[in-house]
C-alpha cells in the first residue's frame, strides 16, 4: 500500500494536506488547504490503485477523468462541489467542498450517549423528507450514490439540511478496472463491490449491480437505525428478514413505507425517490386527518362526562344502554354485553381506590383484581397511544363497567385506540404485566424486579457494553422502558438475545449469573 501523505506536504503545487481525515479500501481522505483560495479548507479524495503496473495506471487514470468529469456536473446545495481532479506522483485525487458537520452516525451515538432516544417518527419523517430530493436530482441526472449511510450523510454545522457525501461511483469505476486486470496482476477483486455490508442491498452486495431503487434501499436501513439505534445486523433475522419494527413505535402506514424501502427484491420497492416523497406526503394528510378526528372523538366524550357528572349528582345509578352513551359507551357495551342487552351497574361493596395521586375511582371490591398499581400501569401504557385522553377513557370505563374483570378492561381500552399495531402492542405490554407482575408475589431474587435493584442494572450496562459497545445503555433502557417490571433472570434473557454472536451471548450470560449469585 502506497503510504499516506504527512502533514505539510503540498499537492499539485497547490494545496497543503492538514491530516488525514479517513481511509479506506481505495485509498484515503485528506483535510488540505488550498493556497490559490486565501487557503480554504477542501477535502482531497486520493484514490491508490493497488499495483504499479503502467496500462492498468493509464486506464485508471482515463477512466477517473471521465467519472469525475459526472461528478463535476451536480450542482446541488447539498452535496458538496466537486471543483477538480489531478494526478501527483502516480496519485490520482478529486478535490471537494469541505463540510464542516457531523456525520448522522455521530449525531446519533452523541444523542444517545447524553441519555436521549433514538429518532421519533416525526423525525424520521421530516429527515427523510429533506434528503429524499437530493436523490430524485442524482438520480434524474443518471446518477446513483452507490453507498448511502449515516457515516456519508452530515448535518452541516448552523443548517438544518442533510448533506450527501462520498459519492460511490469512482470507487466503482476503479474496482471494475482491476477487477478486469486481475488474473495477471495479483491484485485482483473480483467480485469486489462498492456500498456497505448492512446498508447496500442484496443485489449490490451479491452481483454489483445498482439501481436508483438501491439507494433507497440503503436510504431505509439508515433511517431503521435512525428509529432503533442498533446497526442493521441486530435488526436482522437469521432468515434475513427484517425485525426492526419490534424496537420502535411507528405508525402502520410508516412502517408500510419503510418496510417497501427494504424489500429485498429491487421490484418491490420504491422505484424513484419522487414515489417515496408522494407516499409520506400522503401518509401526512391521512394522519392529520386522524388527529382532527381524534380531537374530535375527546371533545364528545369530554362532553359524556361532563353530562353523566350532572345526571350523578340528581338521581341513582342507571342502566348502560349503547345509543345513550356515544363513542366510548358504545365500546363499553360492544365488548362486554354477550346479549346485546343493557349493562347494568349493581350496587355492590365498594371501595375508595387513590388513582393517578388526584382521582378517586369506586370499582367493585367483589372482583378486587384492579388494583391502583395496574390502573396507573394501564395509563402510562395507554397515554403513547392516545394521549392524555388516557385518564379519561380508563375513568370512563370503570365508572360504567365497576365489576369489570382485568383481561376484558384491557380489550375495553386496546379497543379505544385506533392504530391496530399500537393497539396490540398495548394489549402485549399490559398482559405481561399480569402474568409476569400483578399476578405474582414471590419474594425470590429471580423475581423480585429489576428496576429496583440500581446496582444490578449497572452491573448489566457495564457488561452489556463490553460486549456490543454504546448501544448497551440504549438497548437496556428500552427493555426496561417496554416492560418494567422484569425481573433479573428475564432481564438477562432479554439482553441475551440482543448480542448476535452466541458464544459471546453466553459468555455475558454467565458473567452476569456470577453476579446473581
Amino acid at each position: 500500500m502506497i503510504p499516506e501523505i504527512q502533514p505539510g506536504t503540498i499537492i499539485n503545487s497547490r494545496y497543503i494536506i492538514n491530516k488525514v481525515l479517513g481511509q479506506g479500501g481505495f485509498g484515503r481522505t485528506y483535510l488540505a488547504a488550498d493556497t490559490q483560495r486565501f487557503n480554504e479548507l477542501c477535502v482531497l479524495k486520493e484514490f491508490v490503485p493497488a499495483t504499479t503496473k503502467e496500462e492498468i495506471i493509464n486506464k485508471s487514470r482515463e477512466l477517473f477523468e471521465r467519472e469525475a468529469k459526472v461528478l463535476y456536473q451536480i450542482q446541488h446545495p447539498q452535496i458538496p462541489r466537486f471543483s477538480a481532479w489531478m494526478m501527483d506522483s502516480q496519485r490520482l485525487f478529486i478535490v471537494q467542498e469541505f463540510i464542516d458537520g457531523k456525520t448522522y452516525a455521530q449525531i446519533l451515538y452523541e444523542r444517545l450517549s447524553k441519555g436521549g432516544k433514538p429518532f421519533s417518527e416525526a423525525e424520521a419523517r421530516t429527515w427523510l423528507l429533506d434528503i429524499l430530493p437530493v436523490l430524485e436530482y442524482i438520480h434524474k441526472s443518471n446518477i446513483i450514490h452507490r453507498d448511502i449511510s449515516l457515516e456519508n450523510i452530515m448535518l452541516p454545522n448552523k443548517q438544518t439540511k442533510p448533506v450527501l457525501i462520498d459519492f460511490g461511483i469512482v470507487k466503482e469505476k476503479m474496482t471494475e478496472i482491476l477487477s478486469v486486470n486481475s488474473p495477471d496482476n495479483g491484485y485482483g477483486v473480483r467480485g469486489s463491490v462498492v456500498g456497505k455490508a448492512g446498508y447496500s442491498p442484496p443485489e449490490q452486495l451479491r452481483l454489483g449491480y445498482s439501481y436508483p431503487c438501491s439507494d433507497i434501499y440503503a436510504l431505509g436501513v439508515s433511517v431503521a437505525i435512525l428509529l432503533t439505534a442498533r446497526m442493521p445486523n441486530l435488526l436482522i433475522d437469521d432468515s434475513l428478514n427484517w425485525q426492526w419494527r419490534k424496537y420502535t413505535k411507528v405508525s402502520d402506514s410508516f412502517a408500510a413505507i419503510l418496510n417497501k424501502m427494504l424489500a429485498a427484491s429491487p421490484k418491490e420497492r420504491y422505484q424513484s425517490a419522487t414515489e417515496v416523497i408522494a407516499q409520506l406526503n400522503l401518509n401526512s394528510q391521512n394522519q392529520n386527518s386522524q388527529a382532527n378526528q381524534a380531537q374530535a372523538n375527546q371533545a364528545q366524550a369530554n362532553q359524556i362526562l361532563q353530562n353523566q357528572t350532572s345526571q350523578n349528582q340528581t338521581s341513582q345509578p342507571q342502566r348502560i344502554t349503547q345509543n345513550s352513551q356515544g363513542f366510548f359507551g358504545g365500546i363499553v357495551h360492544k365488548l362486554l354485553s354477550k346479549t346485546g342487552q343493557a349493562i347494568p351497574v349493581q350496587e355492590q361493596q365498594v371501595q375508595k381506590v387513590q388513582y393517578d395521586n388526584k382521582t378517586t375511582i369506586i370499582y367493585t371490591e367483589s372482583q378486587g383484581s384492579l388494583t391502583a398499581e395496574f390502573l396507573n400501569f394501564c395509563q402510562q401504557q395507554l397515554i403513547s397511544s392516545v394521549g392524555p385522553f388516557a385518564g379519561t377513557l380508563i375513568k370512563y370505563t370503570l365508572e360504567k363497567t365497576p365489576d369489570i374483570e382485568p383481561e376484558e378492561f384491557v380489550e375495553v381500552l386496546a379497543a379505544a385506540i385506533p392504530e391496530a399495531q399500537r393497539a396490540e402492542d398495548f394489549r402485549n405490554s399490559v398482559k405481561l404485566s399480569l402474568e409476569s407482575n400483578f399476578q405474582n408475589s414471590q419474594e425470590s431474587l429471580n423475581n423480585f424486579p429489576a428496576i429496583s435493584n440500581p446496582e444490578f442494572l449497572d452491573q448489566c450496562r457495564r457488561e452489556l457494553a463490553s460486549f456490543i459497545g454504546p448501544l448497551a445503555s440504549v438497548i437496556l433502557r428500552d427493555a426496561l422502558d417496554e416492560h418494567p417490571n422484569l425481573t433479573p433472570k428475564e432481564l438477562i434473557d432479554t439482553l441475551v438475545a440482543e448480542i448476535p454472536n452466541q458464544e459471546r451471548a453466553q459468555m455475558f450470560r454467565k458473567r452476569i449469573d456470577r453476579t446473581i449469585k
